[in-house]
């Protein structure tokens, strides 16, 4: 009989399958294991949505549990347009009131053929437009390295609860960095696949002009790469989809890279760059130069002031439709009210653009993403920071006024993490990497990005740089782990 809680201690997600698959582990036993972790870490972390847990039990009694790359593995779904059959969906607004989907998007069917046990939905802001997870709905996610600081946004959920070692990966979806900042706040894995790799269907054609993407923030790079395996590829009516490698993601994280050219940029815009987020990203720079790579100081050709201007006029005309279909659908105008002050400055500002307007911002960001295509023709890779400084307080980027601009808005936000977006808009894999503490204990991510559609040559790197500098045991104060005397 195996200690279930001391494997989920120490397994990853692909370690915990090889034990169902031997038959020395149950999948039941592995989720009663999980929904005690989740109910001795839920109270302080608030990263829990809604317990799936009667659902997860029937799939747990049923012989495709024991099927697939993650046989049994039980994780939770982001609660942001993921719909899980049965199951609430708020995308952490109060307007969602109680509706419950009817369907699941194809993420969800294809974990469930992995062999994914989907033991609950994972917190997220109002809509996804926040770098950090509060909500009205819900309150504040914390961060288990500090219980006062934000787990990040907008997968905060899923990151603070892989970081506690409740779950050993959790779907996520990134629009503008919403996988790489909560991995970094919470010191794991997060990687954004290039813009069409992973299904958004059936509710969602792409998600803000193509931006945003499914994937998932993980404890290992190789669980990041056997999902992608799991879950890459088109679905039925998408409207484009990114290249598949022709072989597995996950054999490239088995080799090291080639010898690679990286671009190094330490700052962003008009915003400057902390000590701390500095030192972060030299120190994986040279990490880098010591693993025999080239590391090389460049400034990208890009307006931040213009780029995030244009963003935000996709991000607004999006959100206004979704609103007017939500009404729509329930029969009655969304009124200001029941949606949150950061949500109505966007709205206020960008919510009536134009269809000429429109058009024009997708343009611009097509333009963009051709412009750093022909600019990494000399690069493999980029390093940037992933956040300008550490994880914030509760409440800083919590807006309760929406008299604050637009701009000041985005100023608040965006000078917190400059970086993330450009590769959401350029259509560009993108990972957050937990190779740095700061002084005070925290994470501070570095954030690289490669070329469209080369997610292996990202993989390979972030599994060279693991080995060389493995995180697994970095285990922050407030934890899962039932060895540990300071997770309560």
């Amino acid at each position: 009989m195996q200690d279930i809680q001391n494997l989920l201690d120490s397994e990853d997600a692909t370690g915990l399958a090889e034990w169902v698959k031997r038959g020395e582990v149950q999948p039941g036993e592995l989720l009663e294991a999980v929904i005690d972790r989740i109910e001795l870490v839920e109270p302080q972390l608030n990263a829990v949505a809604e317990r799936l847990y009667d659902s997860a039990r029937q799939a747990a009694r049923e012989s495709r549990s024991m099927e697939g790359v993650f046989s049994g593995v039980p994780t939770l779904i982001k609660d942001l347009f993921s719909p899980v059959n049965g199951a609430a969906m708020t995308n952490g607004s109060q307007s969602l009131g109680g509706f419950r989907a009817d369907f699941e998007s194809e993420i969800v069917t294809r974990l469930r053929g992995a062999g994914c046990l989907i033991v609950g939905t994972s917190t997220s802001p109002e809509f996804g437009t926040s770098y950090s997870t509060e909500s009205n709905r819900f309150g504040a996610t914390r961060n288990p390295w500090n219980l006062a600081h934000s787990a990040g946004g907008s997968s905060g959920g899923a990151a603070a609860l892989v970081a506690a070692r409740v779950v050993p990966f959790a779907h996520g979806n990134d629009g503008g960095g919403s996988l790489r900042v909560p991995a970094s706040c919470c010191g794991v894995f997060g990687l954004k696949p290039s813009r069409g790799l992973l299904p958004s269907g059936p509710m969602v054609g792409e998600g803000w002009a193509g931006m945003g993407t499914p994937h998932a923030v993980t404890l290992s790079v190789r669980d990041s790469a056997a999902l992608l395996d799991a879950t890459a590829g088109i679905d039925l009516g998408a409207p484009y989809a990114a290249p598949v490698q022709t072989l597995p993601y996950f054999a490239a994280v088995q080799r090291d890279p080639r010898p690679l050219r990286i671009g190094l940029v330490e700052q962003l815009g008009p915003w400057p760059t902390s000590t701390e987020s500095l030192e972060a990203v030299r120190r994986a720079a040279r990490l880098c130069q010591s693993l025999g790579h080239r590391v090389e100081p460049v400034s990208l050709p890009v307006a931040l002031p213009e780029f995030l201007d244009q963003v935000f006029t996709i991000i607004g005309a999006s959100t206004r439709h979704y609103v007017d279909v939500l009404g729509q659908m329930r029969g009655f105008a969304v009124q200001p009210e029941e949606l949150e002050a950061r949500t109505r400055i966007i709205l206020r500002s960008k919510g009536d653009v134009s269809g000429a307007q429109y058009a024009g911002a997708v343009e611009w960001i097509h333009a963009l993403g051709r412009q750093l295509a022909v600019f990494m023709q000399n690069y493999d890779v980029i390093l940037t920071p992933t956040l300008t400084r550490e994880p914030v307080l509760i409440g800083e980027l919590d807006l309760q006024d929406d008299s604050i601009s637009l701009e000041e808005l985005i100023e608040r936000f965006h000078s917190y993490s400059p970086f993330t977006a450009l590769f959401n808009a350029s259509g560009q894999p993108a990972m957050s990497m937990p190779l740095y503490w700061s002084a005070d204990g925290l994470p501070m991510g570095a954030h690289f990005a490669g070329r469209f559609g080369e997610e292996s040559t990202l993989l390979a790197l972030a599994a060279q740089l693991e080995r060389a500098q493995p995180w697994r045991g970095q285990v922050p104060p407030f934890n899962a782990c039932q060895r540990s005397s300071a997770r309560l």
